[in-house]
Protein backbone atom coordinates (compact mmCIF):
# COMPACT_ATOMS: atom_id res chain seq x y z
CA UNK A 1 0.00 0.00 0.00
CA UNK A 2 1.66 3.06 -0.71
CA UNK A 3 1.12 6.91 0.45
CA UNK A 4 -2.03 7.61 -1.90
CA UNK A 5 -3.96 4.86 -0.80
CA UNK A 6 -2.99 5.27 2.64
CA UNK A 7 -4.71 8.31 2.85
CA UNK A 8 -7.47 7.46 0.79
CA UNK A 9 -8.46 5.54 3.61
CA UNK A 10 -7.74 7.76 6.15
CA UNK A 11 -10.13 10.39 3.78
CA UNK A 12 -12.58 7.30 3.48
CA UNK A 13 -13.06 8.06 0.00
CA UNK A 14 -14.72 6.23 -2.53
CA UNK A 15 -14.76 5.87 -6.44
CA UNK A 16 -14.43 7.95 -8.49
CA UNK A 17 -12.38 9.87 -6.07
CA UNK A 18 -9.00 9.43 -5.23
CA UNK A 19 -5.65 10.49 -4.17
CA UNK A 20 -3.48 11.57 -7.20
CA UNK A 21 -0.28 13.77 -5.58
CA UNK A 22 1.21 14.56 -2.33
CA UNK A 23 3.09 17.71 -2.14
CA UNK A 24 5.25 19.23 0.76
CA UNK A 25 5.71 22.95 0.15
CA UNK A 26 7.24 25.45 1.87
CA UNK A 27 10.57 25.79 4.10
CA UNK A 28 11.86 23.84 6.74
CA UNK A 29 10.08 24.19 9.81
CA UNK A 30 7.04 25.42 7.95
CA UNK A 31 6.49 22.90 5.47
CA UNK A 32 2.82 22.27 4.41
CA UNK A 33 1.30 19.16 3.25
CA UNK A 34 -0.62 19.26 -0.09
CA UNK A 35 -2.88 16.36 -1.01
CA UNK A 36 -4.52 16.98 -4.74
CA UNK A 37 -7.99 15.02 -4.90
CA UNK A 38 -8.91 13.96 -8.29
CA UNK A 39 -11.53 11.48 -9.99
CA UNK A 40 -10.88 8.82 -12.85
CA UNK A 41 -11.52 10.07 -16.26
CA UNK A 42 -15.05 9.93 -17.53
CA UNK A 43 -16.86 9.46 -13.97
CA UNK A 44 -19.96 10.35 -13.71
CA UNK A 45 -22.18 12.01 -10.88
CA UNK A 46 -25.24 11.75 -9.51
CA UNK A 47 -27.45 15.44 -9.10
CA UNK A 48 -30.34 16.25 -7.14
CA UNK A 49 -32.53 13.67 -9.21
CA UNK A 50 -30.60 10.40 -9.00
CA UNK A 51 -29.88 10.91 -12.29
CA UNK A 52 -26.08 10.25 -13.63
CA UNK A 53 -24.80 13.56 -15.48
CA UNK A 54 -20.96 14.31 -17.37
CA UNK A 55 -18.90 16.69 -16.09
CA UNK A 56 -19.36 19.95 -17.62
CA UNK A 57 -16.20 21.77 -16.25
CA UNK A 58 -14.30 21.92 -12.90
CA UNK A 59 -12.99 24.58 -10.60
CA UNK A 60 -10.37 24.33 -8.17
CA UNK A 61 -11.20 24.39 -4.71
CA UNK A 62 -9.18 24.31 -0.93
CA UNK A 63 -10.16 23.43 2.50
CA UNK A 64 -8.04 23.18 5.49
CA UNK A 65 -7.72 19.53 7.28
CA UNK A 66 -6.13 18.23 10.47
CA UNK A 67 -2.84 19.00 10.63
CA UNK A 68 -0.26 16.16 9.36
CA UNK A 69 1.82 15.18 12.48
CA UNK A 70 3.37 19.47 12.55
CA UNK A 71 2.57 20.15 9.32
CA UNK A 72 -0.25 22.61 8.25
CA UNK A 73 -2.61 19.94 5.94
CA UNK A 74 -4.41 21.42 2.85
CA UNK A 75 -6.79 19.32 0.14
CA UNK A 76 -6.33 20.72 -3.44
CA UNK A 77 -9.58 19.73 -5.67
CA UNK A 78 -10.89 20.50 -8.96
CA UNK A 79 -14.13 20.50 -8.10
CA UNK A 80 -15.97 18.82 -11.20
CA UNK A 81 -19.09 20.88 -12.18
CA UNK A 82 -22.55 18.58 -13.57
CA UNK A 83 -24.94 19.70 -16.18
CA UNK A 84 -28.00 18.27 -14.58
CA UNK A 85 -31.01 16.42 -15.37
CA UNK A 86 -32.78 20.30 -15.50
CA UNK A 87 -30.24 21.74 -17.46
CA UNK A 88 -28.71 23.76 -14.97
CA UNK A 89 -24.80 23.86 -14.07
CA UNK A 90 -24.35 22.57 -10.45
CA UNK A 91 -21.31 22.19 -8.40
CA UNK A 92 -20.97 18.57 -7.36
CA UNK A 93 -20.88 18.61 -3.58
CA UNK A 94 -17.34 16.41 -2.29
CA UNK A 95 -17.54 13.89 0.42
CA UNK A 96 -14.92 15.40 2.70
CA UNK A 97 -16.39 18.67 3.09
CA UNK A 98 -19.79 20.53 3.31
CA UNK A 99 -20.97 22.73 0.88
CA UNK A 100 -19.24 26.30 0.93
CA UNK A 101 -16.71 25.51 3.81
CA UNK A 102 -13.32 25.89 3.84
CA UNK A 103 -12.61 23.56 6.33
CA UNK A 104 -12.99 19.38 5.86
CA UNK A 105 -15.59 17.79 7.86
CA UNK A 106 -12.93 16.15 10.09
CA UNK A 107 -11.45 19.90 11.07
CA UNK A 108 -14.74 21.14 12.06
CA UNK A 109 -15.86 18.10 13.76
CA UNK A 110 -12.17 18.84 15.59
CA UNK A 111 -12.91 22.46 16.06
CA UNK A 112 -16.33 20.81 18.05
CA UNK A 113 -14.96 18.99 20.21
CA UNK A 114 -12.13 21.84 21.33
CA UNK A 115 -14.93 23.92 22.53
CA UNK A 116 -17.16 20.77 23.98
CA UNK A 117 -14.10 20.13 26.01
CA UNK A 118 -14.57 23.57 27.86
CA UNK A 119 -12.17 25.79 25.27
CA UNK A 120 -12.70 29.37 24.24
CA UNK A 121 -13.48 30.06 20.77
CA UNK A 122 -10.60 32.30 20.04
CA UNK A 123 -8.45 29.64 22.06
CA UNK A 124 -9.25 27.02 18.91
CA UNK A 125 -8.71 29.57 16.36
CA UNK A 126 -5.51 30.99 17.48
CA UNK A 127 -4.74 26.88 17.38
CA UNK A 128 -5.74 26.47 14.58
CA UNK A 129 -4.10 29.40 12.68
CA UNK A 130 -7.15 30.58 11.67
CA UNK A 131 -9.31 33.70 12.14
CA UNK A 132 -12.31 33.55 14.94
CA UNK A 133 -15.50 34.59 13.03
CA UNK A 134 -14.16 31.68 10.60
CA UNK A 135 -14.68 29.25 14.04
CA UNK A 136 -17.96 30.91 14.71
CA UNK A 137 -19.51 30.11 11.37
CA UNK A 138 -18.50 26.56 11.40
CA UNK A 139 -20.19 26.50 15.64
CA UNK A 140 -23.35 28.43 14.75
CA UNK A 141 -23.53 25.88 11.41
CA UNK A 142 -23.66 22.64 13.45
CA UNK A 143 -25.53 24.31 16.41
CA UNK A 144 -28.46 25.50 14.14
CA UNK A 145 -28.43 22.31 12.22
CA UNK A 146 -28.56 20.37 15.68
CA UNK A 147 -31.52 23.24 16.42
CA UNK A 148 -33.54 21.98 13.42
CA UNK A 149 -34.05 18.26 14.61
CA UNK A 150 -34.80 19.34 18.26
CA UNK A 151 -37.98 18.16 19.39
CA UNK A 152 -40.36 19.39 22.34
CA UNK A 153 -43.46 17.67 21.59
CA UNK A 154 -43.01 16.15 25.34
CA UNK A 155 -42.91 19.52 26.94
CA UNK A 156 -45.63 20.79 29.58
CA UNK A 157 -43.67 22.67 31.90
CA UNK A 158 -41.82 25.89 31.56
CA UNK A 159 -39.30 27.46 33.07
CA UNK A 160 -38.07 31.45 31.82
CA UNK A 161 -35.62 33.13 33.54
CA UNK A 162 -33.30 36.06 32.36
CA UNK A 163 -29.50 35.91 32.06
CA UNK A 164 -26.74 39.06 31.91
CA UNK A 165 -25.37 38.62 28.17
CA UNK A 166 -22.39 41.47 28.74
CA UNK A 167 -21.71 43.72 31.50
CA UNK A 168 -24.43 46.28 32.57
CA UNK A 169 -28.04 45.68 31.18
CA UNK A 170 -27.73 43.53 28.57
CA UNK A 171 -30.19 40.41 29.14
CA UNK A 172 -31.69 37.33 26.93
CA UNK A 173 -34.35 35.24 28.16
CA UNK A 174 -33.82 31.44 29.12
CA UNK A 175 -36.60 28.42 28.66
CA UNK A 176 -35.88 25.62 30.47
CA UNK A 177 -38.04 22.71 29.93
CA UNK A 178 -38.22 21.45 33.91
CA UNK A 179 -38.53 18.08 33.35
CA UNK A 180 -35.76 17.37 31.01
CA UNK A 181 -33.75 19.67 32.96
CA UNK A 182 -32.63 21.70 29.57
CA UNK A 183 -32.45 25.00 27.43
CA UNK A 184 -35.31 24.61 24.60
CA UNK A 185 -35.29 28.80 23.80
CA UNK A 186 -33.30 31.77 23.91
CA UNK A 187 -33.65 35.15 23.00
CA UNK A 188 -32.89 38.73 23.54
CA UNK A 189 -34.29 40.98 25.73
CA UNK A 190 -36.65 40.39 29.15
CA UNK A 191 -40.10 41.74 28.30
CA UNK A 192 -43.72 40.40 27.36
CA UNK A 193 -42.37 40.37 23.79
CA UNK A 194 -39.71 37.79 24.78
CA UNK A 195 -42.18 35.62 25.69
CA UNK A 196 -43.72 35.29 22.43
CA UNK A 197 -40.35 35.10 20.81
CA UNK A 198 -40.26 31.92 23.13
CA UNK A 199 -43.38 30.52 21.70
CA UNK A 200 -42.63 31.14 18.31
CA UNK A 201 -39.40 29.26 19.16
CA UNK A 202 -40.93 26.21 20.46
CA UNK A 203 -43.68 26.09 17.31
CA UNK A 204 -40.35 25.32 15.38
CA UNK A 205 -40.02 22.51 17.68
CA UNK A 206 -43.24 20.90 17.37
CA UNK A 207 -44.53 22.35 20.55
CA UNK A 208 -47.39 24.52 20.56
CA UNK A 209 -48.65 26.73 23.35
CA UNK A 210 -51.43 25.29 24.16
CA UNK A 211 -49.52 22.25 25.17
CA UNK A 212 -48.07 23.82 28.07
CA UNK A 213 -50.08 23.61 31.71
CA UNK A 214 -47.68 25.18 34.11
CA UNK A 215 -44.64 28.06 33.81
CA UNK A 216 -42.61 28.90 36.88
CA UNK A 217 -40.73 32.56 36.81
CA UNK A 218 -40.13 35.22 38.94
CA UNK A 219 -42.30 38.21 39.62
CA UNK A 220 -41.46 40.54 36.24
CA UNK A 221 -44.84 42.30 35.41
CA UNK A 222 -43.71 42.00 31.69
CA UNK A 223 -43.37 38.29 31.89
CA UNK A 224 -46.83 38.10 33.93
CA UNK A 225 -47.86 39.82 31.34
CA UNK A 226 -46.60 37.91 28.32
CA UNK A 227 -47.15 34.45 29.63
CA UNK A 228 -50.84 35.46 30.35
CA UNK A 229 -51.37 36.57 26.52
CA UNK A 230 -49.42 33.44 24.91
CA UNK A 231 -49.50 31.01 26.95
CA UNK A 232 -53.39 30.72 28.05
CA UNK A 233 -53.61 27.04 28.71
CA UNK A 234 -50.60 27.74 31.53
CA UNK A 235 -50.76 28.35 35.09
CA UNK A 236 -48.28 30.52 36.91
CA UNK A 237 -45.96 29.38 40.22
CA UNK A 238 -44.13 32.28 41.10
CA UNK A 239 -40.68 31.15 41.63
CA UNK A 240 -39.78 30.49 45.27
CA UNK A 241 -35.96 31.92 44.77
CA UNK A 242 -37.07 34.96 43.80
CA UNK A 243 -39.93 35.44 46.66
CA UNK A 244 -37.60 34.41 49.29
CA UNK A 245 -34.67 36.77 47.54
CA UNK A 246 -37.25 39.82 47.77
CA UNK A 247 -38.08 38.87 51.76
CA UNK A 248 -34.21 39.00 52.44
CA UNK A 249 -33.95 42.10 50.60
CA UNK A 250 -36.51 43.68 53.07
CA UNK A 251 -35.16 42.05 55.80
CA UNK A 252 -31.73 43.51 54.88
CA UNK A 253 -33.50 46.93 54.68
CA UNK A 254 -34.95 46.64 58.40
CA UNK A 255 -31.40 45.91 59.29
CA UNK A 256 -29.78 48.70 57.43
CA UNK A 257 -32.59 50.87 59.35
CA UNK A 258 -31.40 50.02 62.64
CA UNK A 259 -27.73 49.81 62.12
CA UNK A 260 -27.90 53.90 61.48
CA UNK A 261 -28.93 53.80 64.66
CA UNK A 262 -27.17 51.09 66.45
CA UNK A 263 -23.53 50.70 65.35
CA UNK A 264 -22.51 48.30 67.00
CA UNK A 265 -25.07 45.97 64.47
CA UNK A 266 -22.62 46.33 61.98
CA UNK A 267 -20.57 43.77 60.35
CA UNK A 268 -23.62 40.55 60.58
CA UNK A 269 -25.77 41.33 57.90
CA UNK A 270 -25.31 37.86 56.35
CA UNK A 271 -26.56 36.76 60.14
CA UNK A 272 -30.16 37.98 59.52
CA UNK A 273 -30.99 36.24 56.25
CA UNK A 274 -28.84 32.98 56.10
CA UNK A 275 -30.60 29.81 57.71
CA UNK A 276 -29.78 29.24 61.12
CA UNK A 277 -28.44 25.88 60.60
CA UNK A 278 -25.54 27.18 58.51
CA UNK A 279 -24.74 29.84 61.19
CA UNK A 280 -21.33 29.11 63.24
CA UNK A 281 -21.62 29.03 67.01
CA UNK A 282 -20.65 32.92 67.36
CA UNK A 283 -23.32 34.14 64.83
CA UNK A 284 -26.17 32.04 66.32
CA UNK A 285 -24.81 33.66 69.56
CA UNK A 286 -24.45 37.24 67.93
CA UNK A 287 -28.03 36.49 66.45
CA UNK A 288 -29.85 35.65 69.89
CA UNK A 289 -28.41 38.75 71.72
CA UNK A 290 -29.24 41.15 68.67
CA UNK A 291 -32.83 40.25 68.73
CA UNK A 292 -33.43 39.99 71.99
CA UNK A 293 -31.80 43.83 72.38
CA UNK A 294 -33.54 45.20 69.42
CA UNK A 295 -37.41 44.53 69.26
CA UNK A 296 -38.02 46.11 65.90
CA UNK A 297 -35.30 43.77 64.14
CA UNK A 298 -36.19 40.96 66.43
CA UNK A 299 -39.75 40.61 65.11
CA UNK A 300 -38.81 41.48 61.89
CA UNK A 301 -36.41 37.93 61.96
CA UNK A 302 -39.04 36.01 63.45
CA UNK A 303 -41.61 37.06 60.60
CA UNK A 304 -38.96 36.13 58.12
CA UNK A 305 -38.61 32.84 59.62
CA UNK A 306 -42.00 32.15 59.94
CA UNK A 307 -42.86 32.91 56.12
CA UNK A 308 -40.79 30.59 55.38
CA UNK A 309 -42.64 27.62 56.50
CA UNK A 310 -45.03 28.20 53.83
CA UNK A 311 -42.52 26.12 51.53
CA UNK A 312 -43.12 22.70 53.50
CA UNK A 313 -46.88 23.40 53.42
CA UNK A 314 -48.93 20.22 51.71
CA UNK A 315 -52.27 22.08 51.74
CA UNK A 316 -52.77 24.44 48.96
CA UNK A 317 -55.74 25.91 51.21
CA UNK A 318 -53.82 26.22 54.32
CA UNK A 319 -51.37 27.68 52.67
CA UNK A 320 -52.87 30.68 51.36
CA UNK A 321 -54.85 31.00 54.44
CA UNK A 322 -51.12 31.05 56.11
CA UNK A 323 -49.94 33.62 54.05
CA UNK A 324 -52.85 36.63 54.59
CA UNK A 325 -53.06 35.30 58.17
CA UNK A 326 -48.86 36.95 57.81
CA UNK A 327 -49.51 39.51 55.47
CA UNK A 328 -52.07 40.22 57.77
CA UNK A 329 -49.51 40.16 61.07
CA UNK A 330 -46.67 42.58 59.08
CA UNK A 331 -49.31 44.58 57.85
CA UNK A 332 -50.06 45.46 62.49
CA UNK A 333 -46.64 45.39 63.24
CA UNK A 334 -45.87 48.04 61.03
CA UNK A 335 -42.25 47.27 59.62
CA UNK A 336 -42.22 49.22 56.59
CA UNK A 337 -39.35 46.85 54.41
CA UNK A 338 -41.48 43.82 55.37
CA UNK A 339 -45.11 46.00 54.71
CA UNK A 340 -43.46 46.69 51.00
CA UNK A 341 -43.13 42.68 50.71
CA UNK A 342 -46.50 41.69 52.04
CA UNK A 343 -48.30 44.18 49.53
CA UNK A 344 -46.48 42.38 46.76
CA UNK A 345 -47.22 38.93 48.50
CA UNK A 346 -50.97 40.07 47.85
CA UNK A 347 -50.55 40.98 44.65
CA UNK A 348 -48.82 38.03 43.11
CA UNK A 349 -51.25 35.28 45.95
CA UNK A 350 -52.25 32.59 43.89
CA UNK A 351 -48.79 32.12 41.72
CA UNK A 352 -47.37 32.22 45.04
CA UNK A 353 -49.31 29.54 46.85
CA UNK A 354 -49.12 27.49 44.18
CA UNK A 355 -45.85 26.49 44.71
CA UNK A 356 -47.33 23.74 47.27
CA UNK A 357 -49.44 22.16 44.50
CA UNK A 358 -46.70 21.78 41.93
CA UNK A 359 -43.69 22.01 43.29
CA UNK A 360 -41.80 23.69 40.14
CA UNK A 361 -39.34 26.29 40.59
CA UNK A 362 -36.69 28.04 38.95
CA UNK A 363 -34.22 26.27 40.63
CA UNK A 364 -32.87 24.26 38.11
CA UNK A 365 -32.65 27.54 36.10
CA UNK A 366 -30.26 28.25 38.64
CA UNK A 367 -27.78 25.69 38.40
CA UNK A 368 -28.29 26.34 34.53
CA UNK A 369 -27.21 29.81 35.17
CA UNK A 370 -23.94 28.40 36.29
CA UNK A 371 -23.01 26.86 32.75
CA UNK A 372 -24.44 29.96 31.46
CA UNK A 373 -21.59 31.95 33.02
CA UNK A 374 -19.05 29.11 31.28
CA UNK A 375 -20.77 29.66 27.69
CA UNK A 376 -19.93 33.06 28.27
CA UNK A 377 -16.40 32.75 29.24
CA UNK A 378 -16.16 30.30 26.07
CA UNK A 379 -17.88 32.64 24.04
CA UNK A 380 -15.15 35.30 25.57
CA UNK A 381 -14.90 38.14 22.65
CA UNK A 382 -17.70 37.01 20.63
CA UNK A 383 -19.41 39.96 18.69
CA UNK A 384 -22.81 38.81 17.60
CA UNK A 385 -25.16 37.78 20.68
CA UNK A 386 -25.99 34.93 18.16
CA UNK A 387 -22.86 33.71 18.96
CA UNK A 388 -23.63 33.40 23.06
CA UNK A 389 -27.47 32.14 22.70
CA UNK A 390 -26.15 29.29 20.42
CA UNK A 391 -23.13 28.26 23.15
CA UNK A 392 -26.05 28.27 25.60
CA UNK A 393 -27.94 25.83 23.34
CA UNK A 394 -24.45 23.82 22.93
CA UNK A 395 -24.13 23.40 26.32
CA UNK A 396 -27.27 23.34 28.49
CA UNK A 397 -29.54 22.16 25.77
CA UNK A 398 -28.44 18.24 25.40
CA UNK A 399 -29.20 19.05 21.75
CA UNK A 400 -27.96 15.97 19.65
CA UNK A 401 -25.12 16.65 17.65
CA UNK A 402 -24.52 15.06 14.21
CA UNK A 403 -21.15 16.49 12.37
CA UNK A 404 -18.88 12.88 13.07
CA UNK A 405 -17.92 12.27 16.35
CA UNK A 406 -16.66 8.98 15.64
CA UNK A 407 -14.22 9.98 13.30
CA UNK A 408 -12.04 11.73 15.96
Amino acid sequence: MNSEQLLELALNLGAPWRVEELSFTGQQGSQELKIRIGYAKCSKFEDANGQSCSVYDSEVRHWQHLDFFQHRCIIECKVPRILDSTGKVKTVVVPWAREGSGFTLLLEAFMMSLIESEMPVSRVAQLLGVNAPRVWVVFNHWVSRALRGDCCKSLTRLGVDETSSKRGQDYIAVAVDLDQRRVVAVTEKRNRESVQRVSEILKTKDATTAQISEVSMDLSPSYIAGVSETFRSAKITFDRFHVVKLLNQAMMEVYRIECAWHRELKGNKYTFVRNRDTLSSKQEANLTMFTEAYPSLGEAYRLKVLFNDLWDMADAQEARSFVIDWCTEVERKRIRPLMVFAKTVRGHLTGIVRFVETRISNGILEGINSKIQLAKRRARGFRKIKNFMNMIYFLCGRLKMNYPHQTL
